[in-house]
Protein backbone atom coordinates (compact mmCIF):
# COMPACT_ATOMS: atom_id res chain seq x y z
CA UNK A 1 0.00 0.00 0.00
CA UNK A 2 1.41 3.33 -0.78
CA UNK A 3 -1.67 5.13 1.44
CA UNK A 4 -0.58 5.59 4.73
CA UNK A 5 -4.15 6.67 5.74
CA UNK A 6 -6.71 5.47 3.35
CA UNK A 7 -10.35 7.18 4.57
CA UNK A 8 -13.69 5.90 3.08
CA UNK A 9 -16.67 7.11 3.79
CA UNK A 10 -15.91 8.50 7.38
CA UNK A 11 -18.72 9.70 9.35
CA UNK A 12 -19.38 10.48 13.06
CA UNK A 13 -22.98 11.47 14.49
CA UNK A 14 -23.52 12.98 17.56
CA UNK A 15 -27.62 12.48 18.07
CA UNK A 16 -28.90 14.97 14.85
CA UNK A 17 -25.49 16.37 14.52
CA UNK A 18 -23.55 15.48 11.48
CA UNK A 19 -20.24 16.28 12.62
CA UNK A 20 -18.25 14.58 10.01
CA UNK A 21 -20.03 13.39 6.96
CA UNK A 22 -19.09 10.77 4.58
CA UNK A 23 -15.20 11.68 4.11
CA UNK A 24 -13.00 10.13 1.39
CA UNK A 25 -9.69 10.62 1.21
CA UNK A 26 -6.02 9.21 1.05
CA UNK A 27 -2.95 10.45 2.40
CA UNK A 28 0.22 9.29 0.90
CA UNK A 29 3.25 7.58 2.67
CA UNK A 30 6.07 10.00 3.62
CA UNK A 31 3.12 13.08 3.09
CA UNK A 32 2.59 16.17 4.71
CA UNK A 33 -1.18 16.83 4.68
CA UNK A 34 -3.31 19.59 5.89
CA UNK A 35 -6.72 19.44 7.22
CA UNK A 36 -8.17 22.97 7.01
CA UNK A 37 -11.45 24.29 7.82
CA UNK A 38 -13.80 26.85 10.17
CA UNK A 39 -14.73 26.34 13.87
CA UNK A 40 -17.14 23.53 13.35
CA UNK A 41 -15.88 21.85 10.50
CA UNK A 42 -14.76 18.76 12.08
CA UNK A 43 -11.26 18.77 11.67
CA UNK A 44 -11.19 17.57 15.67
CA UNK A 45 -13.64 14.78 15.06
CA UNK A 46 -11.75 13.40 11.98
CA UNK A 47 -8.29 13.23 13.56
CA UNK A 48 -10.15 11.47 16.88
CA UNK A 49 -11.15 9.02 14.74
CA UNK A 50 -8.27 8.42 12.94
CA UNK A 51 -6.31 8.31 15.92
CA UNK A 52 -8.67 5.35 17.19
CA UNK A 53 -9.83 7.63 19.97
CA UNK A 54 -13.44 7.90 18.45
CA UNK A 55 -15.28 4.86 16.98
CA UNK A 56 -16.84 6.17 13.51
CA UNK A 57 -21.16 5.54 13.03
CA UNK A 58 -20.23 4.70 9.33
CA UNK A 59 -17.39 4.16 7.33
CA UNK A 60 -14.06 3.07 8.26
CA UNK A 61 -10.45 4.34 7.90
CA UNK A 62 -7.13 2.21 7.36
CA UNK A 63 -4.06 3.94 9.59
CA UNK A 64 -0.76 2.31 9.61
CA UNK A 65 -2.40 -0.61 8.08
CA UNK A 66 -4.88 -0.70 10.88
CA UNK A 67 -8.68 -0.46 10.74
CA UNK A 68 -9.92 2.45 12.82
CA UNK A 69 -13.36 0.36 13.30
CA UNK A 70 -12.41 -3.15 14.13
CA UNK A 71 -8.35 -2.63 15.34
CA UNK A 72 -8.42 1.05 17.35
CA UNK A 73 -5.84 -0.15 19.82
CA UNK A 74 -3.29 -1.34 17.48
CA UNK A 75 -4.10 1.79 15.71
CA UNK A 76 -2.99 3.74 18.30
CA UNK A 77 0.27 1.80 18.93
CA UNK A 78 1.53 2.77 15.36
CA UNK A 79 0.68 6.64 15.42
CA UNK A 80 1.07 9.86 17.36
CA UNK A 81 -1.73 11.69 17.91
CA UNK A 82 -1.16 15.28 19.27
CA UNK A 83 -4.72 16.78 20.63
CA UNK A 84 -5.01 20.68 21.30
CA UNK A 85 -4.29 20.37 24.50
CA UNK A 86 -1.63 17.32 24.76
CA UNK A 87 -1.62 15.74 28.52
CA UNK A 88 1.74 17.43 29.84
CA UNK A 89 2.37 16.91 33.58
CA UNK A 90 3.21 20.26 35.06
CA UNK A 91 4.92 19.12 38.03
CA UNK A 92 7.35 16.36 36.15
CA UNK A 93 10.73 17.59 34.42
CA UNK A 94 10.96 17.62 30.93
CA UNK A 95 13.01 14.15 31.03
CA UNK A 96 10.63 12.61 33.72
CA UNK A 97 7.69 13.27 31.28
CA UNK A 98 9.40 12.02 28.30
CA UNK A 99 10.27 8.49 30.75
CA UNK A 100 6.65 8.67 31.36
CA UNK A 101 5.29 8.49 28.15
CA UNK A 102 8.27 5.80 27.12
CA UNK A 103 6.70 3.98 29.66
CA UNK A 104 3.09 4.34 28.31
CA UNK A 105 4.55 3.01 25.15
CA UNK A 106 6.01 -0.02 26.67
CA UNK A 107 9.43 1.77 25.18
CA UNK A 108 12.41 -1.25 25.65
CA UNK A 109 14.78 -0.19 28.56
CA UNK A 110 17.65 -0.99 26.41
CA UNK A 111 16.43 1.64 23.97
CA UNK A 112 14.91 4.19 25.97
CA UNK A 113 17.95 6.23 26.83
CA UNK A 114 19.19 6.72 23.41
CA UNK A 115 15.51 7.51 22.46
CA UNK A 116 14.87 10.53 24.82
CA UNK A 117 18.76 11.71 23.96
CA UNK A 118 17.95 11.45 20.57
CA UNK A 119 13.97 13.64 21.11
CA UNK A 120 15.92 15.74 23.42
CA UNK A 121 18.20 16.88 20.82
CA UNK A 122 15.97 16.78 17.92
CA UNK A 123 13.78 19.16 19.35
CA UNK A 124 15.87 21.67 21.04
CA UNK A 125 14.93 20.76 24.84
CA UNK A 126 18.35 19.60 26.05
CA UNK A 127 19.10 22.43 27.70
CA UNK A 128 16.32 21.97 29.92
CA UNK A 129 15.59 18.28 30.44
CA UNK A 130 15.58 19.07 34.36
CA UNK A 131 13.16 22.00 33.84
CA UNK A 132 9.58 21.36 35.33
CA UNK A 133 7.01 21.58 32.30
CA UNK A 134 5.15 23.99 34.04
CA UNK A 135 7.86 26.52 33.85
CA UNK A 136 8.20 26.07 29.83
CA UNK A 137 7.09 28.69 27.50
CA UNK A 138 4.10 27.66 24.93
CA UNK A 139 6.46 26.66 22.01
CA UNK A 140 8.43 24.68 24.61
CA UNK A 141 5.85 22.73 25.62
CA UNK A 142 4.31 21.85 22.15
CA UNK A 143 7.67 20.51 21.38
CA UNK A 144 7.84 18.56 24.25
CA UNK A 145 4.44 17.44 23.46
CA UNK A 146 5.50 16.63 19.90
CA UNK A 147 8.58 14.80 21.91
CA UNK A 148 6.46 12.67 23.91
CA UNK A 149 4.21 11.63 21.21
CA UNK A 150 7.11 10.58 19.06
CA UNK A 151 8.97 8.13 21.90
CA UNK A 152 7.77 4.84 20.21
CA UNK A 153 9.19 6.05 16.97
CA UNK A 154 5.68 6.23 14.82
CA UNK A 155 5.07 5.90 10.90
CA UNK A 156 1.72 8.36 11.26
CA UNK A 157 2.06 11.74 12.98
CA UNK A 158 -1.32 13.68 13.82
CA UNK A 159 -1.38 16.82 15.04
CA UNK A 160 -4.33 19.09 16.01
CA UNK A 161 -3.99 22.62 15.70
CA UNK A 162 -0.28 22.19 16.65
CA UNK A 163 1.06 25.44 16.70
CA UNK A 164 -2.51 27.34 17.72
CA UNK A 165 -1.64 30.04 20.07
CA UNK A 166 2.27 29.80 19.52
CA UNK A 167 4.67 32.55 18.78
CA UNK A 168 6.18 33.36 15.46
CA UNK A 169 9.88 31.92 16.22
CA UNK A 170 8.49 28.57 18.10
CA UNK A 171 6.50 27.98 14.84
CA UNK A 172 9.43 28.33 13.09
CA UNK A 173 10.92 25.79 15.17
CA UNK A 174 7.96 23.39 15.43
CA UNK A 175 7.97 23.38 11.33
CA UNK A 176 11.84 22.64 11.46
CA UNK A 177 10.96 19.69 13.69
CA UNK A 178 8.32 18.54 11.73
CA UNK A 179 10.44 18.49 8.12
CA UNK A 180 13.28 16.50 9.82
CA UNK A 181 10.38 14.26 10.20
CA UNK A 182 9.08 13.97 6.89
CA UNK A 183 13.29 13.41 5.41
CA UNK A 184 12.75 10.58 7.92
CA UNK A 185 9.66 9.11 6.01
CA UNK A 186 7.41 10.17 8.66
CA UNK A 187 3.74 10.61 7.07
CA UNK A 188 2.63 13.63 8.91
CA UNK A 189 -1.77 14.26 8.87
CA UNK A 190 -1.95 18.16 10.87
CA UNK A 191 -4.92 20.50 11.30
CA UNK A 192 -4.28 24.41 11.44
CA UNK A 193 -5.80 27.59 11.77
CA UNK A 194 -3.14 29.41 10.00
CA UNK A 195 -3.23 29.30 6.21
CA UNK A 196 0.54 30.65 5.57
CA UNK A 197 1.28 26.81 7.37
CA UNK A 198 -1.04 24.98 4.73
CA UNK A 199 1.15 26.72 1.99
CA UNK A 200 3.19 24.24 3.46
CA UNK A 201 1.70 20.88 2.85
CA UNK A 202 2.01 19.04 0.03
CA UNK A 203 -1.82 18.31 -0.33
CA UNK A 204 -4.60 20.27 1.55
CA UNK A 205 -7.84 19.43 2.09
CA UNK A 206 -10.94 21.94 2.90
CA UNK A 207 -13.68 20.75 5.37
CA UNK A 208 -17.12 22.92 5.99
CA UNK A 209 -20.01 21.79 7.74
CA UNK A 210 -18.35 17.99 8.01
CA UNK A 211 -17.63 17.22 4.54
CA UNK A 212 -14.87 17.29 2.12
CA UNK A 213 -15.21 20.89 -0.49
CA UNK A 214 -11.67 20.34 -1.84
CA UNK A 215 -8.53 18.70 -1.54
CA UNK A 216 -5.39 19.71 -4.23
CA UNK A 217 -2.23 21.16 -3.78
CA UNK A 218 -1.92 24.76 -2.27
CA UNK A 219 -1.22 25.94 -6.20
CA UNK A 220 -3.93 23.44 -7.52
CA UNK A 221 -6.41 24.86 -5.23
CA UNK A 222 -5.62 28.43 -5.64
CA UNK A 223 -6.33 27.61 -9.43
CA UNK A 224 -9.62 27.01 -8.11
CA UNK A 225 -10.51 30.74 -7.73
CA UNK A 226 -12.62 31.80 -10.66
CA UNK A 227 -12.46 35.69 -10.61
CA UNK A 228 -10.03 38.14 -11.07
CA UNK A 229 -8.50 39.18 -7.76
CA UNK A 230 -7.64 42.93 -7.10
CA UNK A 231 -5.88 44.09 -4.05
CA UNK A 232 -6.86 48.02 -2.94
CA UNK A 233 -5.42 49.79 -0.31
CA UNK A 234 -7.50 52.29 1.52
CA UNK A 235 -7.41 53.84 5.05
CA UNK A 236 -10.22 51.34 7.13
CA UNK A 237 -10.86 48.10 5.43
CA UNK A 238 -14.02 47.18 7.30
CA UNK A 239 -15.52 50.49 6.39
CA UNK A 240 -14.81 49.46 2.79
CA UNK A 241 -15.93 45.97 3.30
CA UNK A 242 -19.26 47.49 4.38
CA UNK A 243 -19.44 49.71 1.28
CA UNK A 244 -18.76 46.59 -1.31
CA UNK A 245 -21.24 44.73 0.74
CA UNK A 246 -24.12 46.60 -1.73
CA UNK A 247 -22.01 46.33 -5.04
CA UNK A 248 -23.14 43.75 -7.35
CA UNK A 249 -19.79 42.99 -8.95
CA UNK A 250 -17.60 42.37 -5.99
CA UNK A 251 -18.42 38.71 -5.41
CA UNK A 252 -16.03 38.54 -2.50
CA UNK A 253 -14.05 41.03 -0.02
CA UNK A 254 -11.61 39.71 2.18
CA UNK A 255 -9.77 42.25 4.38
CA UNK A 256 -5.91 42.64 5.45
CA UNK A 257 -5.96 45.20 7.88
CA UNK A 258 -6.04 48.76 5.32
CA UNK A 259 -6.12 46.25 1.89
CA UNK A 260 -9.22 44.80 0.68
CA UNK A 261 -8.85 41.53 -1.88
CA UNK A 262 -11.92 41.90 -3.81
CA UNK A 263 -13.31 39.22 -6.31
CA UNK A 264 -14.49 40.88 -10.10
CA UNK A 265 -15.66 38.50 -12.51
CA UNK A 266 -13.85 40.76 -15.06
CA UNK A 267 -11.25 43.03 -13.30
CA UNK A 268 -11.31 45.86 -16.41
CA UNK A 269 -14.92 45.67 -16.83
CA UNK A 270 -16.12 45.98 -12.45
CA UNK A 271 -12.83 47.94 -11.22
CA UNK A 272 -14.26 51.31 -12.09
CA UNK A 273 -17.62 50.74 -10.69
CA UNK A 274 -15.72 49.65 -7.26
CA UNK A 275 -13.48 52.09 -6.92
CA UNK A 276 -16.11 54.58 -7.39
CA UNK A 277 -18.38 53.13 -4.69
CA UNK A 278 -15.51 53.26 -2.21
CA UNK A 279 -15.02 57.07 -3.14
CA UNK A 280 -18.55 57.41 -2.59
CA UNK A 281 -18.27 55.59 0.76
CA UNK A 282 -15.39 58.02 1.72
CA UNK A 283 -12.66 55.51 2.31
CA UNK A 284 -10.09 56.71 -0.50
CA UNK A 285 -9.08 53.93 -2.30
CA UNK A 286 -5.66 53.78 -3.61
CA UNK A 287 -2.69 51.80 -5.51
CA UNK A 288 -5.40 49.39 -6.72
CA UNK A 289 -3.32 46.15 -8.91
CA UNK A 290 -4.36 42.68 -10.10
CA UNK A 291 -2.63 40.01 -7.08
CA UNK A 292 -2.23 36.16 -7.51
CA UNK A 293 -5.06 34.36 -5.17
CA UNK A 294 -4.01 32.92 -1.52
CA UNK A 295 -5.08 30.39 0.21
CA UNK A 296 -7.48 32.24 2.15
CA UNK A 297 -8.70 34.34 -0.69
CA UNK A 298 -9.86 30.75 -2.39
CA UNK A 299 -11.30 29.42 0.92
CA UNK A 300 -13.32 32.26 1.77
CA UNK A 301 -14.99 32.18 -2.03
CA UNK A 302 -15.89 28.40 -1.82
CA UNK A 303 -17.07 28.89 1.95
CA UNK A 304 -19.14 31.97 0.97
CA UNK A 305 -20.81 30.07 -1.84
CA UNK A 306 -21.44 27.20 -0.04
CA UNK A 307 -23.49 29.68 2.21
CA UNK A 308 -25.10 31.42 -0.53
CA UNK A 309 -26.38 27.91 -1.98
CA UNK A 310 -27.51 26.90 1.72
CA UNK A 311 -31.49 27.03 1.77
CA UNK A 312 -33.02 29.78 3.74
CA UNK A 313 -33.29 28.84 7.68
CA UNK A 314 -30.38 26.32 7.33
CA UNK A 315 -28.25 25.74 10.56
Amino acid sequence: MNAAIDVRGLSRRFGVLTAVDKLTLDVTKGELFGLVGPDGAGKTTTLRMLAGILAPSDGDAIVAECSVRRQPERVKERIAYMSQRFGLYGDLTVLENLDFYADLFEVQRDERAARIRRLLEFSGLEPFGNRLADKLSGGMKQKLGLACALVHRPAVVLLDEPTNGVDPVSRRDFWRILYDLLREGVTILLTTAYLDEAERCNRVALMYQGRLRALETPAGLKGLLRADLVEIRVHDGWRAREALARVAQAREVTVFGQRVHVALADAARDLPTVLHALETAGVAPRDARRVAPSLEDVFISMLAGDARREPAGAA
